[in-house]
């Protein structure tokens, strides 16, 4: 059940080939294995379906919200899940950073050291997630409101997020139990902890929605959340347990953990004021231009966490490959991987450029909402090929837990491109196009920047642990 067969056979092989990591890890730069496209892609699909679960949850939630409550429901909802998405993925270094710092371990050949960063995170990821659901059950009026600019629409976003709030330490517990899964190179597991608690999930979104409107969203999002955290606490008891390890908190390696974390939180922060700025001015632009920024951010977080799989699959093994002395698997790494989803990026961006007419139509049927999706769909397409580089080698990057340089250059990104695009928009009356085209100038920015750093290679000679 919930993925133990899994959990167990990562326990039990966790060093053979097919994962990618060897039984002796230890070994000079020459003799130390290359990655495989199969070692790759075998880490890479399970997480796939992982990542894509979530953003198929949403755009169901989105499409039936859109459908039986219309504009004003769909940017009730776009508020309430854009402050719901600041503190959920505010603290990604529960996940990434705890990846890099379990697969080091794991490359050292010490999985017990790996599992035990899991259950620090996961210390750490109650404690955060209940003051944070405090703060948003309170302050949800006055935050709901700043963001829409609108009433009746606050009113029903801080409905949608009082009952959300109770999921915030729930999905903080499964972000590290995907961190330090990922570490010990299981993706297996994770994906039928995610699956079980989505499906349910998803079943009760239209069902909940019809009988208490927007609220209903909002539960059927917290049950699914509680199902996949309770999955991810088994599979943390038993892997603990089978190591002998210890379950008091431990304040220093939290310390370490934060001190990775404290330079993702700053890139992830930054992130969040870029997008509720979006959110914001598309709000003051009226209803239907927030609702279609709704369709239109869901859609892109949904491409870029596909594109992401590779990204975890090479974060994985190149901070094993680090922990294990070889630069040259790791640089192999993430040459094989930017590659592979520069492939993958383009055959999305054909899918959705091919289905302008149709894909939006899936969301809404309302004739404004359709008009003002319009213009910025392109812009997400060409997006998506951008993205498939700079997704693929921000995973590099943080599995060489080089979070300090991905800090700054998404804020030099945020700040030289992101807002002002956004605010210039509102400035000069472009509309949504103009909030996209500063999303657009963000991505590039940050292409150029990692592509740099990673020909320089200064990557691979960040401090270790």
């Amino acid at each position: 059940m919930c993925g133990e067969d899994q959990l167990e056979k990562s326990s039990q092989h966790q060093h053979k080939h097919d994962r990618g990591v060897h039984e002796h890890p230890q070994l000079n730069e020459d003799a130390y294995p290359l990655p495989t496209a199969a070692g790759i892609l075998g880490l890479a699909l399970p997480a796939l379906g992982v990542l894509l679960a979530t953003p198929v949850f949403l755009l169901l939630d989105t499409a039936v919200v859109g459908h039986v409550g219309g504009a004003v429901m769909l940017a009730a909802l776009a508020a309430g899940t854009t402050l719901y998405g600041i503190v959920t993925t505010q603290l990604t270094f529960l996940s990434y950073g705890t990846t890099a710092r379990s697969a080091r371990f794991f490359g050292q050949g010490n999985t017990a050291q790996a599992i035990a960063e899991g259950v620090q995170a996961t210390w750490l990821a109650v404690g955060i997630g209940l003051i944070l659901a405090l703060c948003m059950f309170v302050g949800a009026p006055w935050f709901t409101l700043w963001l829409s600019a609108d009433e009746q629409v606050s009113a029903l976003a801080t409905s949608w997020l009082r009952v959300a709030c109770m999921g915030i330490p729930l999905v903080l517990i499964q972000m590290a139990g995907n961190g330090w899964l990922r570490g010990i190179q299981n993706t297996k597991a994770p994906l039928v902890f995610t699956l079980a608690g989505v499906i349910p999930g998803a079943a009760l979104i239209p069902v909940l929605v019809i009988r208490m409107g927007i609220v209903g969203s909002a539960w059927a999002t917290v049950a699914g959340t509680a199902i996949e955290a309770c999955c991810f606490l088994t599979a943390l008891v038993r892997a603990q347990g089978a190591h002998g390890g210890r379950w008091r908190p431990q304040p220093k390696v939290m310390r370490q953990q934060l001190v990775l974390g404290r330079d993702l939180i700053v890139r992830s922060l930054s992130f969040q004021i870029a997008f509720v700025s979006a959110a914001a001015v598309a709000g003051r632009m009226g209803a239907s231009s927030l609702a279609a920024h709704q369709v239109l951010l869901q859609l892109w977080n949904f491409l870029s966490l596909a594109l992401d799989s590779l990204a975890i699959a090479a974060q994985s093994l190149v901070g094993a490959a680090l922990g294990a002395g070889s630069v040259r698997a790791a640089k192999k790494v993430g040459q094989k991987v930017v590659w592979y989803s520069a492939l993958f990026s383009a055959v999305l961006a054909v899918v959705l450029g091919a289905g302008f007419q149709v894909i939006p139509r899936l969301f809404t049927v309302d004739v404004s909402v359709l008009s003002a999706l319009a213009g910025p769909w392109w812009q997400l397409v060409g997006m998506i090929v951008v993205g498939g580089v700079v997704f693929a080698l921000d995973g590099v990057l943080l599995g060489a837990a080089d979070a300090a340089f991905l800090r700054t250059v998404t804020v030099c990104a945020v700040l030289c491109g992101f807002l002002p695009g956004v605010w210039l928009a509102l400035v000069f009356g472009t509309g949504l196009v103009g909030v996209w085209w500063g999303i657009v100038a963000f991505m590039v920015i940050r292409l150029a920047g990692v592509v740099f750093r990673f020909g320089s290679m200064k990557w691979a000679q960040v401090a270790q642990l």
